[in-house]
Protein backbone atom coordinates (compact mmCIF):
# COMPACT_ATOMS: atom_id res chain seq x y z
CA UNK A 1 0.00 0.00 0.00
CA UNK A 2 1.37 3.38 -1.05
CA UNK A 3 4.85 2.32 -2.18
CA UNK A 4 5.75 5.95 -2.83
CA UNK A 5 5.44 6.55 0.92
CA UNK A 6 7.18 3.40 2.15
CA UNK A 7 9.85 5.20 4.21
CA UNK A 8 7.38 7.61 5.78
CA UNK A 9 5.02 4.73 6.64
CA UNK A 10 7.84 2.91 8.43
CA UNK A 11 8.70 6.03 10.43
CA UNK A 12 5.09 6.78 11.33
CA UNK A 13 4.32 3.20 12.35
CA UNK A 14 7.13 3.47 14.90
CA UNK A 15 6.47 7.01 16.15
CA UNK A 16 2.84 8.01 15.52
CA UNK A 17 0.25 6.19 17.62
CA UNK A 18 -2.73 7.48 15.59
CA UNK A 19 -1.19 6.40 12.29
CA UNK A 20 -0.27 3.01 13.72
CA UNK A 21 -3.85 2.44 14.88
CA UNK A 22 -5.26 3.35 11.46
CA UNK A 23 -2.72 1.15 9.71
CA UNK A 24 -3.45 -1.83 11.96
CA UNK A 25 -7.22 -1.40 11.60
CA UNK A 26 -6.84 -1.35 7.81
CA UNK A 27 -4.82 -4.57 7.91
CA UNK A 28 -7.31 -6.24 10.27
CA UNK A 29 -10.22 -5.37 7.98
CA UNK A 30 -8.27 -6.57 4.96
CA UNK A 31 -7.66 -9.97 6.56
CA UNK A 32 -11.24 -10.25 7.77
CA UNK A 33 -12.56 -9.49 4.27
CA UNK A 34 -10.21 -12.04 2.70
CA UNK A 35 -11.40 -14.69 5.16
CA UNK A 36 -15.02 -13.90 4.45
CA UNK A 37 -14.53 -13.97 0.69
CA UNK A 38 -12.71 -17.29 0.98
CA UNK A 39 -15.70 -18.51 3.01
CA UNK A 40 -13.54 -19.28 6.00
CA UNK A 41 -16.09 -17.18 7.88
CA UNK A 42 -19.70 -17.30 6.69
CA UNK A 43 -21.42 -13.93 6.43
CA UNK A 44 -23.85 -12.03 4.26
CA UNK A 45 -22.58 -10.26 1.14
CA UNK A 46 -23.84 -6.96 2.58
CA UNK A 47 -21.54 -7.31 5.58
CA UNK A 48 -18.52 -7.81 3.32
CA UNK A 49 -19.48 -4.69 1.35
CA UNK A 50 -19.82 -2.69 4.57
CA UNK A 51 -16.36 -3.80 5.71
CA UNK A 52 -14.89 -2.93 2.31
CA UNK A 53 -16.30 0.59 2.62
CA UNK A 54 -14.81 0.93 6.13
CA UNK A 55 -11.46 -0.29 4.83
CA UNK A 56 -11.55 2.17 1.92
CA UNK A 57 -12.37 5.05 4.28
CA UNK A 58 -9.39 4.15 6.45
CA UNK A 59 -7.17 3.87 3.37
CA UNK A 60 -8.30 7.35 2.29
CA UNK A 61 -7.55 8.67 5.79
CA UNK A 62 -4.10 7.07 5.73
CA UNK A 63 -3.33 8.57 2.32
CA UNK A 64 -4.46 12.04 3.39
CA UNK A 65 -2.32 11.75 6.52
CA UNK A 66 0.71 10.73 4.49
CA UNK A 67 0.15 13.50 1.97
CA UNK A 68 -0.04 16.08 4.77
CA UNK A 69 3.70 15.49 5.31
CA UNK A 70 4.43 16.47 1.69
CA UNK A 71 2.88 19.94 2.04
Amino acid sequence: MFPEHRELITKLKNKDHHFMQLFEKHNELDQKIKNMEAQIVHVAHDEIEMLKKQKLKIKDDLYAYLESFNS
